[in-house]
């Protein structure tokens, strides 16, 4: 991307990055993940997996013990070298007011040893999760960038006062702020020193490859009768409306409906016999389900996560080349027009059936993000942290002359 000579020639010499999801659990198509592989091509670079927000309650039930056990198993692993120069490693933290306590002298010497590891001694430091705020001074940085992709304070199950601080403590120390949602950068824009915006991309030849193949899909979904209608993604109470889907299932009982991502709704809440929840999938067969289907939606609730969100799923929906229905939510700019849009469950079972009952042609949402991969929203993101490492004035002799535009 930058090169490698201009990469071994910078004032930081790999990246450590406090991560928003843990590699070993969730899906791969985070933007924090996609990016942080990209970036390990010109420096290496260690991913910190999530850092504990909350101590899941007892009250869960069967997320309890789930979500311990997938903490535990992520521990146990360590750091892992797993791919080129990108390493994965999973500390162990402390959730609230005491992990913050823990912090200065637990967790970043933790981090610390492992980036040693890695190859890295003079790092920048990128923060996505709002519990690495507690690191800013722990850990020595040639530049702090804070990757501003969620709105992590209107997450439910987080402490609004706690997390609401941490991003507080980020957006005033940061150098540079990436955000994937534009009305949520226009918003925080007189409270940053400089700005990024870098919407989520796709992997193109992986999700039209599967759309284009002419095969029956994963076991559990190819023994679905048609038509089938899917849902790809976390099926949580800050992006998903229950309501909205399950009225919309209701009014299509000759559709089949397959839920494929993890559900921490409650236990019961779905009691159609016309919906299948599938479960969580590997990110490497999720195009795979999404080419399965006759059409793909996205059931948003009007969170405010969502207004600030910049869903990977459009994007990934497009390119698999099927039918999309959504409900509204403000970063849908552009594709407006290659998607239906209802936000009641009768207009949008009446666009599904729409979708159903008209020939689609793929051509044109594939040709509009044609220019969407991953490797290009890595490669301009790395030429702006060349950007910004000159800017603050530690570049040497003869760097080039490029600037980065403040907020």
């Amino acid at each position: 991307m930058v090169g490698q000579k201009l990469a071994a020639d910078m004032p930081f010499d790999g990246i450590i990055c406090i991560g928003g999801e843990d590699w070993w659990y969730h899906n791969r198509g985070h933007f924090d993940f996609q990016i942080m592989r990209r970036l390990a091509e010109d420096w290496p670079v260690l991913f910190v997996n999530s850092l504990a927000v909350r101590m899941p309650s007892l009250k869960e039930k069967s997320q309890f013990a789930a979500r311990i056990g997938r903490k535990l198993k992520s521990l146990a692993r360590g750091i892992v070298r797993v791919e080129n120069n990108f390493w994965v490693f999973s500390p162990v933290s402390v959730p609230g007011p005491t992990g913050q306590k823990l912090s200065s002298w637990a967790l970043a010497p933790q981090i610390k040893m492992a980036a040693a590891r890695a190859g890295i001694k003079r790092p920048l430091l990128w923060v996505h999760c709002p519990a690495g705020a507690a690191l800013i001074s722990e850990i020595p940085h040639a530049a702090l960038v804070l990757q501003r992709t969620d709105r992590f304070e209107a997450f439910p199950e987080a402490d609004p006062e706690i997390v609401g601080a941490q991003i507080k403590t980020l957006k005033a120390s940061a150098d540079l702020v990436v955000y994937c949602n534009a009305g949520l950068m226009a918003q925080e824009s007189g409270e940053v020193r400089r700005q990024l915006l870098i919407t989520h991309g796709v992997d193109l030849d992986t999700f039209i490859s599967a759309g284009s193949n002419k095969t029956p899909g994963p076991a559990d979904v190819a023994v679905l009768k048609r038509p089938r209608v899917g849902f790809i993604g976390g099926i949580d109470a800050h992006t998903f409306g229950p309501e909205l889907f399950l009225g919309t299932a209701s009014r299509l009982k000759d559709v089949e409906f397959a839920l494929i991502g993890g559900c921490s709704l409650p236990d019961g809440w779905c009691p159609l016999p016309n919906v299948k929840l599938l479960g969580r999938k590997p990110y490497e067969l999720v195009a795979s389900y999404m080419a399965a289907m006759d059409v793909l939606i996205m059931p948003w609730n009007d969170s405010e996560w969502i207004k600030a969100c910049n869903p990977i799923k459009l994007k990934e929906y497009l390119a698999v080349g099927r039918p999309v229905v959504t409900t509204d939510f403000p970063a849908l700019g552009r594709y407006r027009d290659l998607v239906r849009v209802a936000n009641n469950p009768n207009d949008f079972a009446k666009a599904i059936r729409a979708a159903l009952d008209e020939r689609y042609d793929a051509a044109p949402a594939r040709a509009r993000v044609a220019s969407e991969g991953w490797d290009a929203k890595a490669s301009y993101l790395a030429e702006a942290l060349v950007d910004l490492v000159y800017e603050l004035g530690q570049g040497k002799s003869g760097a080039p002359n490029r600037k980065l535009s403040a907020a």
